[in-house]
């Protein structure tokens, strides 16, 4: 399966864009941002548990990273993460994961070297895991060689911008973005290549960008070489 697979090329998804898919045996719902294989993918998605939803253990071969959008999301029965709170799970981690109330994530799989072998357990509703750099509010969550990732507050009147040499990728935690006479709302997602530059107003308030820097042109060298 490929979605979004090719990273030399802009992708958005909109909320009004959301297509939900049941996992093969129904334990959540998926909306596939981009997807390069089957069941066991390269992916970002967002992933929806109802309530008491269960998924059985399972292994992270490169990894997992998830940020846990709303509801309380649980690992292995006894680590509830709540709303805020950003994961990563490295290279052939297991766990078992469900939701008691239901629970909303935002995951991407098999996105990490395997050299990245420490968990990370963030609470991003924590001021004191916030800072100012270069005048920019922000909550460092990861960095290495091939990756920045981080969350953004902003407000209105204020802009968006980046440009990065190796691709960015941005989702909207809260508030909106505009360009032109295009409206982001909350849950959009948006990924430039690299050299694109990212240049948005912002709209509302409080708006909580997830930012990932550094990345998609060591993906698209990776993948091309799946394919020499």
């Amino acid at each position: 399966m490929l979605i979004h697979a090719d990273f030399s090329k802009i992708a958005v998804i909109k909320p009004e864009d959301y297509c939900w898919i049941h996992s093969p045996h129904g334990e959540v719902k998926r909306v596939m941002f981009d997807r390069i294989g089957t069941e066991q993918a390269r992916a970002t998605s967002l992933v929806k548990f109802d309530k008491n939803s269960r998924f059985p253990a399972h292994q992270h071969p490169l990894g997992e990273e998830v940020l846990v959008l709303s509801g309380i999301f649980t690992e292995n029965d006894t680590n509830d993460f709540p709303a805020g709170w950003y994961l990563r799970n490295p290279h052939n981690s297991h766990h078992q994961v469900s939701s008691k109330d239901g629970a909303l994530i935002f995951v991407k799989l098999m996105q990490m070297s395997k050299n990245e072998t420490q968990e990370t357990r963030i609470n991003t509703n924590d001021p004191a895991n916030w800072t100012l750099i270069d005048r920019k509010v922000i909550c460092p969550l990861f960095e290495s060689e091939f990756e920045y990732t981080y969350l953004e507050r902003l407000n209105p009147d204020q802009i968006f911008t980046n440009i990065s040499d190796q691709g960015i990728e941005i989702f909207i935690v809260s508030g909106q973005l505009q360009q032109s006479n295009q409206i982001y709302p909350t849950g959009s997602w948006i990924r430039l290549p690299p050299k694109r530059h990212a240049d948005f107003q912002v709209c509302e308030r409080n708006t909580t960008l997830y930012v990932k820097t550094k990345h998609l042109l060591h993906a698209q060298q990776i993948w091309n070489i799946k394919n020499d």
